[in-house]
């Protein structure tokens, strides 16, 4: 894609993701399939505990697609997306995370600590234009990283590092021009965290092979248990709680969609 005709050169985000583009953008099954594999990475370099639930900020959440990753990875989260045409897209598809409109240039409307860590898939980038006269790229950059967290490029890193993060990029498959992926991993607080390692970065091409067959062998492991029983239960278990009508269980539950899946 020419860098002209990337969507954040076109127009300002709340007007390029209009209702017809946002939901263009979530039924594009190679937009999906994206997103899918950049969620599932980023919140693999987050490092959270494994098998606890966490509370995670979907910075940019668009029509919920990352959020659905945090869900299938058991966390549970909050979307912030400046879109109110994606939101409603989320909304409709019943995503589990809640929801917030607002812009991030003007700073996260949350609490400091309320969160255990933060995802942003191809969000930050819309920072770096002025699409009104008085937006700044640099104070809403230092506005965003200030009041919180994290991704990209020279000028997002040299203002988060100021607000007061440590870390750095790691770069994935950093000698391909198709693989290649840059992530901006921040930290806050006290200690020393070590920097993630960049995937495809060793020598030995077979090592990289298989770093990147056993990540995508664990996505695989995780998607598959996706629309049995027992995933189901507790889905609708989880809308109870939200207080929505859900349908009662019965012997017949799930087994409509076995079906269509076999026959797939």
């Amino acid at each position: 894609m020419a860098a002209r005709d990337r969507p954040e050169h076109q127009a300002p985000p709340e007007i390029f993701y209009n209702e017809t583009e946002a939901r263009k953008y979530t039924s594009n099954s190679r937009m999906i399939e994206i997103q899918e594999k950049l969620s599932q990475r980023a919140i693999e370099l987050l490092a959270l505990p494994e098998d606890t639930p966490c509370y995670i900020l979907d910075i940019g959440c668009g029509s919920g697609l990352s959020g659905e990753c945090l869900t299938d990875n058991g966390h549970v989260w909050v979307g912030l997306d400046i879109s109110p045409h994606m939101l409603e897209v989320a909304r409709e598809r019943e995503v589990e995370g809640d929801l917030v409109h607002g812009d991030i240039g003007y700073g996260m409307p949350f609490r400091p600590g309320s969160f255990d860590g933060a995802i942003s898939i191809s969000a930050l980038q819309w920072l770096c234009n002025a699409d009104k006269k008085y937006h700044k790229p640099h104070k809403r950059l230092y506005t965003f990283f200030s009041t919180l967290y994290a991704c990209l490029v020279e000028l997002i890193t040299s203002q988060s590092m100021r607000a007061g993060f440590t870390g750095g990029l790691v770069v994935d498959f950093p000698n391909s021009a198709k693989a290649k992926k840059m992530f901006l991993c921040l930290f806050a607080g006290g200690g020393h965290q070590q920097l993630p390692q960049g995937l495809g970065t060793e020598s030995d091409s077979d090592v990289k092979n298989q770093a990147g067959n056993s990540a995508r062998q664990r996505w695989k492991d995780k998607k598959s248990a996706k629309f049995s029983r027992d995933w189901i239960l507790e889905k609708k278990e989880k809308r109870r709680k939200q207080g929505r009508d859900v349908p009662t269980d019965s012997k017949y539950t799930a087994r409509k969609r076995k079906t269509l899946a076999s026959r797939r």
